[in-house]
């Protein structure tokens, strides 16, 4: 196992500079968190395997990225609420399903911990800017939920690498 982590990080540091890493990392994280395909989750694990000193650093730069990303789907589901409603003179009203909004309102913004969930958590997003739940709120526990799954998985990465040397 040691070997192949230190052949795949060497790889990895042949063709990526520890910047350019964290660069690419951040861009990745950001698109991942719309609904643009990304994964961060993979970037981050090739980083860490090349560059495992670089453990906290990435987990910061993952983090700003994915909630910065996270940020401009809720600002996605305000700005449409916002021109559905200002275009919309006595035709069909346009809604979200009932059941999301309901749910979304019954539970809050601590429902947002979970906006990290692939596909689910930026429609999660879209809809909260939507039915406009406190931006404060939503944006703590959005934070909060992102962090957490790169904490876990930068401390996952930490570990395997101690296991293996």
């Amino acid at each position: 196992m040691r070997e192949w982590l230190e052949a795949i990080g060497a790889w990895t540091q042949s063709w990526l500079s520890a910047d350019a890493g964290l660069l690419g990392l951040f861009a990745s994280a950001f698109f991942s968190s719309t609904f643009l395909p990304g994964s961060s989750e993979v970037v981050l694990v090739a980083l860490l395997t090349a560059y495992p000193q670089l453990a906290w650093p990435a987990f910061g730069v993952a983090t700003l990225g994915n909630v910065l990303g996270g940020l401009v789907s809720f600002g996605m589901g305000v700005a449409a609420r916002r021109g559905v409603e200002r275009f919309q003179h006595g035709g069909p009203r346009w809604q979200i399903s009932d059941t999301a909004t309901a749910r979304l309102h019954r539970y809050g913004p601590p429902v947002l911990f979970f906006s990290f969930v692939p596909f689910i958590g930026d429609a999660m997003l879209i809809a909260a800017g939507w039915v406009r739940l406190p931006f404060a709120a939503s944006f703590v526990w959005m934070a909060a939920g992102k962090a957490a799954r790169y904490a876990v998985l930068v401390a996952s990465m930490a570990g395997l690498m101690a296991w293996a040397v």
